[in-house]
This record gives structure tokens, C-alpha cells and sequence, in this order.
């Protein structure tokens, strides 16, 4: 258990950070499991502890979700998740990992350049950031930054940015979950996390909230934006480095 204290404590730090910046705590939880685990049980853990961490969210911001956005981003997040996940079963996706890190890196910078610029709000741009972030996050962990630039694209209010992507994520989590621990990544020697994994699910999304009462629209957007710069080229820098 003493080895992993600093991974709980981490894990906790990612959820507050996550919570705060409304794309989940998948970008920032899956570089810190990673320095622990091999890839596929990091997969697995991260599927786990982002079913709990978006029930606590939706409980906690239920009143904020826009049900059309949900719908149309969702709906192709959690099929193409699915596909996702299945790949990971076929092929090396350590090159794909670090595609999406600098694709993102690439992205959020235009976003900060282009900050006053909005996103239109169609159907198609809502389908094809579904798509994209359902099939990374099944992929290799994490796509909620995809969804965090199309939602933070939109300028929508943050709470109903949190809520609305937390209820998108809890579909994609369920469904690569069954696919992942069908498939062996979550061991059982790991099923003592699981109690660490909720109380911190629950208690750092109740701080995030705290938080954000007093985070302004433009400070959030520019911290969605900031965090997804930050941890994408951390982990292509680490891609190189190890």
C-alpha cells in the first residue's frame, strides 16, 4: 500500500484539476498512472475511476446539462469508443498516443491565439468532436480533451460545460470499461484501489466545484485550454524521454 500513497495523492490532485477545468480527470490521470502501471492496465484503472468520478459530477452539476449537446455529442462518443477499445486489443497504440499529444498541443495553442473566436454550434462540428473524442479516449485513455476544446470552442457556460460532459463521459467510460476488464486490463491485485479510487472521485469533484464558484467564464476557458497544452506536451515529452 505504501507504494502506492503518492499515486492516491496524485490521483486526487487529477480529479480536483479535472473537475476545475471540465474535461475530466482522464488527461491528467492517465500520465500520472502511467508512471505505475504498464499501458493496458493504466486503460483500465483510468475506464474504473472515470465511472465514479462522472457520477459525482453529474450529481454534483445535474442542473447544468444541455440534453441536445449530450445527445449529439455523445451518441458517436460512446460507439466510437467501442471501436476504440477494441483496436487496442489489436495493434501498438504508443505511436497513436503521441499523434493525439501533439495534435492537441497543435490545437489548443490555435484556441489561445484565436481565444475570442467561437466555434459554430452545428450539428456536424458536435458529430465529428463525438467521434474524435470517443475514439481516443477508447484508444489510448483519454479524448476528453477533445471534447474540453470543442465544448470550450462553444463558449458555453461552465457549469453546463462540466455537467454536460461529464454525462457524455459516463457512457464513454461504461462502455470501454466492459471492453477493457472482458479483456484482463483491470487485474484483481488492483481491486484494493477501487475504495481509494471513489472516495476521491467524490471529494475532488466537491472541491473542483468549490473552486470554480469563484472562477470566472474566461478564467475557466483559458484554464480548459491551458491544462490541455500543458499535460499534451508533457507526455510527448515523456514519450521521447523514456
Amino acid at each position: 500500500m505504501e507504494n502506492y500513497s503518492i499515486f492516491i495523492i496524485l490521483a486526487f490532485v487529477s480529479e480536483i484539476l479535472g473537475t476545475v477545468s471540465g474535461f475530466g480527470s482522464s488527461i491528467l490521470f492517465v500520465p500520472v498512472a502511467s508512471l505505475y502501471f504498464d499501458f493496458k492496465t493504466v486503460l483500465g484503472l483510468t475506464a474504473v475511476f472515470h465511472v465514479f468520478s462522472n457520477i459525482s459530477k453529474i450529481a454534483l452539476f445535474r442542473k447544468g446539462v444541455d440534453k441536445k449537446i449530450a445527445l449529439k455529442l455523445g451518441i458517436p462518443a460512446i460507439v466510437f469508443v467501442l471501436i476504440g477499445a477494441y483496436i487496442t486489443t489489436l495493434i501498438d497504440t504508443k505511436n497513436m498516443e503521441l499523434m493525439m499529444n501533439i495534435m492537441l498541443v497543435i490545437l489548443s495553442i490555435y484556441l489561445m491565439v484565436n481565444f475570442n473566436k467561437k466555434l459554430e454550434q452545428t450539428d456536424k462540428n458536435l458529430y465529428i468532436g463525438g467521434t474524435l473524442s470517443g475514439f481516443l479516449a477508447g484508444l489510448v485513455g483519454t479524448g476528453g480533451a477533445i471534447r474540453g476544446i470543442t465544448l470550450a470552442a462553444f463558449k458555453i457556460p461552465k457549469e453546463v460545460f462540466i455537467a454536460t460532459s461529464a454525462l457524455i463521459d459516463l457512457g464513454v467510460d461504461s462502455g470501454r470499461a466492459i471492453v477493457y476488464v472482458y479483456n484482463g486490463y483491470f487485474d484483481k491485485k488492483y481491486l484494493f484501489l477501487i475504495p481509494f479510487l471513489i472516495g476521491i472521485s467524490i471529494l475532488g469533484s466537491y472541491i473542483g466545484k468549490l473552486i470554480l464558484k469563484k472562477t470566472s467564464e474566461e478564467v475557466f476557458r483559458y484554464l480548459v485550454i491551458g491544462i490541455i497544452v500543458i499535460t499534451s506536451t508533457f507526455q510527448t515529452i515523456k514519450y521521447f524521454t523514456s
